[in-house]
């Protein structure tokens, strides 16, 4: 049963997902992220990808550390978020070799200890991004603090930056039967959950 929104808000709606994700067991979580890395492992804007920013899961977040394992690290540099220290809050992203080591960062996210030679998104290819809920238009739920979609803002307009190809990574618990776009909302490219690949509906 798809969970309305917002029901009878967004802060509502956040809780009542977050807590259905972090419901699913240790073992359904891993059949999940192996599920969406099988899902993905041929999809073509990732098979041709040279630079992905992913991230570390936390609360129940589908984990897409078994799609980095299937993909390898010969073709691909993988870089991880982090919040960068001026106003507005923006996210940098930092390239990332698996065994390197990470420290605690704001809100207590896991970050590489290094921050040398940070990129903004658009010199990404692929995003992939976590999610607290999402619906068929491809729109997506955050946390809430609006960092992915300020440092997205230029693929609103895409007259010019083609990239980064931005996929969100979910459980089909966090799937809602529609949420209403914000002015500031940054689009998917595709969902992915465990059952497969789902392209925005019009």
């Amino acid at each position: 049963m798809l969970l309305q929104s917002p029901p009878p808000d967004l802060k509502t709606l956040r809780r009542q997902l977050r807590t259905a994700r972090r419901a699913l067991s240790p073992a359904t979580q891993r059949q999940h992220a192996r599920a969406v890395a099988s899902h993905l492992q041929r999809h073509y804007p990732l098979r041709t990808a040279r630079r992905i920013a992913y991230y570390l899961a936390r609360d129940g977040e589908l984990d897409p550390q078994p799609l980095r394992e299937r993909l390898g690290e010969r073709r691909h540099l993988w870089y991880l978020p982090i919040i960068r220290p001026f106003q507005p809050p923006r996210l940098w992203f930092i390239r990332y070799r698996l065994g390197e080591p990470l420290q605690r960062g704001r809100f207590g996210l896991l970050q590489p200890r290094h921050c040398r030679h940070p990129v903004t998104p658009r010199f990404l290819d692929v995003i992939l991004m976590p999610l607290v809920g999402f619906d068929a238009t491809g729109q997506r739920l955050g946390m809430g603090g609006g960092y992915y979609d300020r440092s997205l803002a230029p693929l609103r307009t895409r007259q010019y930056w083609r990239r980064p190809h931005l996929l969100g990574l979910a459980h089909e618990v966090q799937r809602v039967a529609r949420l209403t776009p914000q002015r500031w909302d940054v689009p998917l490219a595709m969902v992915v959950t465990e059952r497969g690949l789902q392209l925005p509906a019009d």
